[in-house]
């Protein structure tokens, strides 16, 4: 049966940032713990998100690593906790943010943070008690400012997706403005992850019409604007755009995703230092010409609609387009320059068949077919 289910609240323009205090006030947030990262304290941004809330009392968790941890979640509950603090402003990428939303579970729920993972039947044990979040995104890629997920590589090493829809934020301040100052290889990392999420749940034979909709406006928002906003990153329609384009995303894939991500899910939790956004455009085409034998997919005329959104014309090579896109964009366009081995197959093929994007591909992958999708991605 299908679930169609949009409930965030987003505030988005330039200048959207002085909108937090009425939104907290707006959640019943007085007391925030900001949760960031060095680089964007050091590029300047938490400074104007503080700068937006002078009246208020904000505790500081600036220590969120790339690939967010079950440790570091942990360091901020008890930041949360000693500030008396009563609600979260997640500000950064999709790191900070699914951070902030492995706190709003931990600091209020029991037992180790495995507990609550989708893959453990975790996702109804997250009740209403979670904290309530908002979300300042200063990338344009993961879309988790209204998205009901979070990856957090948990203590045991596995890198695990949390569901529910008590994590969703209860707002998205959407600023273009904070993307600004973003380098051109994460502007370019991060959009293919946004792009990735527009094709790949567009992909996925669940039903939900809306999103696909999103998704390929999305799509199209971002195949357009990507190179831009990677070459000249003051750009203002092109940084709005990916912007867009990211939160589209992930307002569509709620409808599910598919092996790019179990994919990258599974290789980043072996490599927690290789960038998602990188392995999702790696990944892409080999998984789009492995979804292109599905009857379903053939019979919707996914590829096509993809090819249309992305200006191609009749007949396009979806999956081609992408990795020419990939160099352009001057990101690796291969497994093997990012320094994987056919040695790392085994664990990366045995947790991508774990993942909680595995079963919505449009097309089941068996162990063989992930190993075709790998040595093709090399």
């Amino acid at each position: 049966m299908a679930f169609i289910y949009y409930v965030t609240q987003i505030q988005f323009d330039y200048g959207a940032v002085a909108l937090l205090p009425q939104e907290c006030a707006r959640s019943g947030i007085t007391r925030p713990l900001v949760v960031t990262d060095q680089g964007v304290k050091a590029a300047g941004v938490l400074q104007k998100v503080l700068d937006a809330m002078p009246a208020m009392t904000v505790s500081v968790f600036d220590q969120t690593p790339s690939n967010p941890t079950e440790a570091a979640v942990r360091a901020a509950v008890e930041l949360f906790k000693s500030g008396q603090c009563d609600g979260l402003i997640a500000v950064g990428g999709g790191s900070a943010i699914d951070c902030a939303k492995g706190i709003a579970i931990a600091a209020t729920h029991e037992g180790p943070l495995k507990t609550y993972a989708t893959i453990e039947g975790g996702s109804p044990r997250i009740t209403e008690r979670a904290v309530p979040l908002i979300a300042v995104p200063t990338t344009s890629g993961t879309g988790s400012e209204v998205a009901r997920g979070a990856i957090i590589i948990v203590d045991d090493h596995r890198k695990l997706g949390f569901h529910s829809w008590h994590l969703v934020p209860r707002t998205a301040i959407c600023d273009p403005a904070l993307t600004l100052g973003l380098p051109p290889q994460l502007t370019a990392a991060t959009g293919m992850d946004a792009i990735a999420h527009c094709m790949e749940t567009f992909m996925s034979s669940a039903f939900n019409p809306p999103a696909d909709g999103i998704a390929l406006d999305g799509l199209e928002r971002g195949w357009a604007h990507i190179e831009t906003a990677t070459r000249d990153g003051a750009n203002k329609e092109a940084r709005l755009n990916m912007m867009s384009a990211s939160m589209q995303g992930a307002m569509a894939f709620q409808k599910g995703l598919g092996c790019v991500h179990s994919l990258s899910h599974s290789l980043g939790g072996l490599n927690p230092r290789l960038h998602h956004g990188t392995l999702n455009a790696v990944f892409l085409p080999a998984v789009i010409r492995f979804n292109a034998e599905d009857a379903q997919v053939r019979k919707d005329r996914r590829l096509e609609r993809m090819a249309h959104a992305m200006g191609l014309g009749a007949g396009g090579d979806v999956a081609q387009a992408v990795r020419d896109k990939t160099a352009r964009l001057g990101l690796p366009t291969g497994l093997a320059a990012l320094g994987v081995t056919e040695s790392m197959f085994d664990d990366v093929i045995k947790g991508a068949l774990a993942d909680h994007c595995h079963k919505t591909n449009p097309r089941e992958a068996s162990p063989e077919d992930y190993r075709d999708m790998l040595k093709a991605s090399m």
